[in-house]
């Protein structure tokens, strides 16, 4: 049962740090907007990329980009909360009722990761060639993320042994 409530407690450590990170998003939008923005407009990478051809300027293509994030976390902070629930109910029942209960923290924890590796480490720092910035560099804090949540992941899908309740 320690397991099982150590799963649970790490689950909702992720949905407690997404609903803030929404919170942030919603009540200091133009904060992170200005972080994509940037990103997206590439104008503090190093001068003289040859790169300088994928900047997107577009206001509304950075509010769009802004946006779909924002979406992306609703999305998984509200399957971390549901696969929290899931979780909670079956702390009780025997191990492949708890396996089977593992479903939506598995989805809402992939998105997390793909979040993090798709839109931030690969699109915002490769493509769009955030890590040569100064200023506006997330890779770092997206890395962390990636590897908070990867752990997270490693330990809930541990199978469960025939000795857990």
């Amino acid at each position: 049962m320690i397991t099982r409530t150590a799963k649970l407690a790490l689950l909702a450590a992720v949905a407690i740090f997404y609903t803030l990170v929404i919170f942030n998003n919603l009540t200091d939008f133009a904060s992170n907007y200005q972080f994509v923005r940037h990103v997206l407009m590439m104008d503090t990478t190093l001068p003289g990329n040859h790169g300088m051809w994928r900047a997107i300027t577009s206001a509304g293509a950075d509010t769009s980009f802004y946006v779909i994030i924002i979406a992306w976390e609703i999305v998984t902070a509200f399957l971390l909360w549901w696969g929290c629930i899931a979780l909670f109910l079956a702390l009780p029942r025997p191990s492949p009722g708890f396996e089977a209960a593992k479903r939506v923290p598995l989805i809402a924890l992939t998105l997390s990761l793909l979040m993090w590796l798709v839109a931030f480490i690969s699109v915002g720092g490769e493509w769009f060639l955030m890590w040569q910035s100064r200023t506006w560099n997330g890779e770092e804090t997206a890395f962390r993320d990636f590897t908070v949540v990867g752990i997270v992941l490693l330990f809930l899908m541990r199978p469960e042994t025939n000795t857990q309740p």
